[in-house]
C-alpha cells in the first residue's frame, strides 16, 4: 500500500507540473505576443514590478511572474542587440516589457496617494509625487501596454543581477541621490529614478556615464529602437506592430 501510494503521489505531482503552465492568452499569441525567453533565453530578466523594489513599493497589479512578454518583432530585435553587445563583453538585463493596462492604473492610484512617500528617497527625491504624470515619468497610457517598449540596461557578460545595495551619490549639481546597485553597469543613475539625472541629455552626471548611455542607445538604435529622452533605460521599437494612436493597441492581459 505504501509503495502504491508513493507511485500515485509521484504521478499526481508530475501531472500537476505538466498542467501548471503560464500561457500568454491564445488571442494574444495570435496577435504576435511572445515570452522574451522563447526568442532569446540568454537575455537576463529582472522584473522590478514583480517585486517590492520599485517606486510603488509593492508588486504592481498584473505582474504575476518574473517574466518579460513582448511582441515578436521587439523580442527578435532585442536578440540582435544581445548578440551585438556580447561582442563587447556585455549582456542585456530587461527590467520591464509588456505592461498590462491594470498596472498603469495601479501607478495612477499610487500617484493619488500623496501621503505615501515610502520610496521617495530612492526614486523621486526632488520630485513632487503628485506631478509624476505631468513631468512625464509615468504615463496615463503607457507605450509598454502595446508590447514593443522595453526598460533595460547592460551587465558585464557572465555576471548575475544582484540584490540591490543602496548608496549615496552626489551629482554634479551637488544634489544627492540614492544609487541602487544591482550589479548592472553603472549608468550614473538607477532605473526608474524620477530626476533629470535620468534624462539621456543632462548636465548632472559625469562623462563616463554619458558614454555608457550613448553606447546602449547606439546599440538599440542600430537594431530598430528609439530612446525616450527622459529615461536612459526606455526604448520603443520604431516599427512597432501596434500604433500608438489606436485605442485597441493597448492590452490588459497579465504578465504570467
Amino acid at each position: 500500500m505504501q509503495k502504491t501510494f508513493g507511485i500515485s503521489t509521484l504521478l499526481w505531482s508530475l501531472l500537476l507540473v505538466l498542467n501548471t503552465t503560464y500561457p500568454i492568452p491564445p488571442e494574444m499569441r495570435k496577435k504576435g505576443f511572445v515570452y522574451l525567453h522563447e526568442i532569446d533565453p540568454s537575455i537576463k530578466v529582472s522584473v522590478r514590478y514583480h517585486s517590492a523594489e520599485n517606486f510603488v513599493g509593492a508588486i504592481v497589479d498584473g505582474y504575476k511572474r518574473d517574466v518579460v512578454i513582448l511582441t515578436k518583432p521587439a523580442a527578435e530585435a532585442l536578440k540582435k542587440v544581445q548578440a551585438e553587445v556580447r561582442k563587447d563583453g556585455y549582456e542585456l538585463v530587461v527590467y520591464d516589457g509588456f505592461r498590462p493596462d491594470k498596472g498603469v492604473k495601479d501607478f495612477m492610484k499610487w500617484a493619488k496617494r500623496v501621503n505615501d512617500q515610502t520610496k521617495k528617497a530612492y526614486y523621486y527625491p526632488r520630485v513632487d509625487k503628485a506631478r509624476v504624470f505631468e513631468l512625464g515619468y509615468v504615463a496615463e497610457r503607457s507605450g509598454h501596454s502595446r508590447g514593443s517598449t522595453v526598460d533595460l540596461t547592460l551587465i558585464k557578460a557572465g555576471k548575475a543581477v544582484q540584490a540591490i545595495k543602496p548608496s549615496q551619490r552626489k551629482l554634479l549639481d551637488n544634489f544627492e541621490i540614492t544609487y541602487l546597485d544591482d550589479g548592472t553597469v553603472d549608468m550614473g543613475s538607477s532605473f526608474d529614478l524620477f530626476d533629470k539625472a535620468s534624462h539621456y541629455d543632462n548636465d548632472v552626471i559625469a562623462a563616463e556615464f554619458k558614454e555608457r548611455r550613448t553606447y546602449l542607445k547606439n546599440m538599440m538604435e542600430k537594431h530598430g529602437f528609439k530612446n525616450y529622452a527622459e529615461e536612459w533605460w526606455h526604448f520603443t521599437l520604431k516599427n512597432e506592430p501596434f500604433s500608438a494612436d489606436k485605442d485597441d493597441s493597448y492590452f490588459d492581459f497579465p504578465v504570467e
